[in-house]
């Protein structure tokens, strides 16, 4: 559902989330929610700088290594630097990225803040992931984005905001899998996703209390279900991993543990 209108005194994941980051792009709701969250989950602000370090990580090795030059980044959030564009764009001028989110103060710090090189683009979409037509045939992405060439898809620490819907059928891996069908071969997905897996006494006190409080609502999974996602895909190494464990190329701070961090990371190729 696209949010058209910002509320100030109801907590926002995306908000939240910047809180978690250390970020200043918050209201006292979402600080509120954000403080609710990490008395529960005590380490979610470590997990929030683990899942951005890997999000960098992957990054830059998709346009490093992989050779990636066109990006697709649902569930955007608010911006914090470096941004996707920045690290891509630093080892290819050439990456166009298109960012998409259905929050209303998403596009608008993206329409302030995310400018990219001359030599290549960055777009930014006002869209829903739950309704893949209105992004994947939307003109903008269209003139930004050649879907017969390789694209990554980057779903970071979205899907655990995607439940199944029970009465329609429809699950967050069907969507999932109706993305990665309209992308060409060579394509990649890169997934973040929290878990109950490492610390299952401190999800079980989240799953059962009243998320809605938070804005955080709605679905955990474990490493089978998040596993499925990649179905049909060939796992980078090495594989699915908490994100800290991803091909780290510096020090890990030794307080994102397993425990702590409770997510779990993993890039695949589209054959």
């Amino acid at each position: 559902m696209l949010e058209d209108q910002i509320d100030p005194y109801r907590p926002d994941p995306a908000r939240v989330y910047d809180w978690f980051l250390g970020g200043k792009n918050f209201f006292p709701a979402d600080e509120a929610a954000g403080r609710q969250v990490a008395g529960m989950w005590p380490g979610v602000r470590i997990a929030a700088r683990a899942n951005r370090a890997f999000l960098h990580r992957a990054v830059r090795w998709l346009a490093a290594e992989a050779g990636v030059r066109q990006f697709l980044d649902i569930g955007t959030g608010v911006p914090t630097e470096p941004n996707l564009h920045q690290i891509a764009q630093a080892e290819a001028p050439d990456t166009r990225v298109v960012y998409t989110d259905n929050r209303l103060i998403v596009l608008r710090y993206a329409e302030a803040l995310m400018t990219g090189t001359p030599e290549g683009e960055t777009a930014y979409l006002h869209a829903d992931f739950c309704d893949p037509t209105s992004i994947l045939d939307s003109d903008r992405l269209r003139e930004v984005l050649d879907l017969s060439r390789p694209v990554a898809l980057c779903l970071n620490a979205l899907l655990h905001y995607i439940a199944d819907d029970v009465e329609s059928g429809v699950a967050a891996r069907d969507l999932v899998a109706e993305y990665v069908a309209a992308l060409a071969p060579g394509s990649y997905l890169l997934i973040t996703h929290v878990t109950p897996d490492f610390d299952v006494p401190t999800w079980e006190r989240i799953i059962s209390g009243n998320r809605g409080l938070t804005g955080q609502m709605g679905q955990v999974r474990g490493r089978k279900e998040i596993l499925a996602f990649f179905e049909g895909l060939e796992l980078v190494e090495p594989g699915l991993v908490p994100p800290q464990e991803w091909r780290p190329d510096g020090p890990v701070p030794p307080e994102a543990t397993p425990e702590a961090v409770s997510m779990w990371a993993g890039i695949a190729r589209r054959p």
